[in-house]
């Protein structure tokens, strides 16, 4: 019996939720392929999103990118920030896997300006955080501290920790 998209999705989230990513892998990559064969390209890049996060938990950080490039063109196109934004991050993580840190960076950036778009605050903190922690690794201070400021203003309900932190950072800006 073949399994139809939508039930290959599921079980590899299933087997995402499971920490199985190899599985899940294959599963995303197969509900993909069966979406393409309906024509059904929001689907499709959806997969393929699904996919380059499941490569990425088991180690394939090329295999990651390449699942998800050109995704975020697909999410453009019907103008939905959110999900581009969510591919863009995609991108950049597996770059950042890869140590491309200056397009990991770019990427990122890019995410949060669609986040910001979008008005997922939350969504666009984190790829911030990420942005700073790639400038602060390979040595870039003081943008990762203006990254990190700006991060923590884009966060919607920040903790303790964050506002004190947010409080202190605006000191060095």
């Amino acid at each position: 019996m073949t399994l139809k998209p939508d039930q290959l999705a599921e079980q590899g989230k299933q087997a995402f939720r499971n920490k199985r990513f190899d599985e899940a892998a294959g599963l995303f990559r197969q509900a993909a392929e069966a979406y393409a064969l309906d024509r059904a390209d929001l689907m499709v890049a959806e997969m393929r999103n699904n996919l380059s996060v499941a490569l990425l938990q088991a180690d394939k950080p090329q295999e990651s990118l390449d699942a998800a490039l050109d995704t975020d063109g697909v999410f453009a196109a019907i103008k939905d920030a959110k999900r581009q934004g969510m591919a863009l991050g995609n991108q950049a993580a597996a770059l950042e896997a890869l140590e491309r840190y200056d397009e990991a960076v770019e990427k990122y950036d890019l995410a949060a300006q669609l986040f910001a778009d979008a008005g997922e605050g939350d969504l666009r903190s984190m790829v911030m955080k990420s942005s700073a922690a790639i400038k602060l690794k390979t040595g870039k201070l003081t943008d990762s501290a203006f990254k990190m400021i700006g991060s923590l203003d884009a966060k919607e309900n920040p903790s303790l920790l964050e506002r004190i932190l947010k409080f202190f950072m605006r000191f060095i800006k």
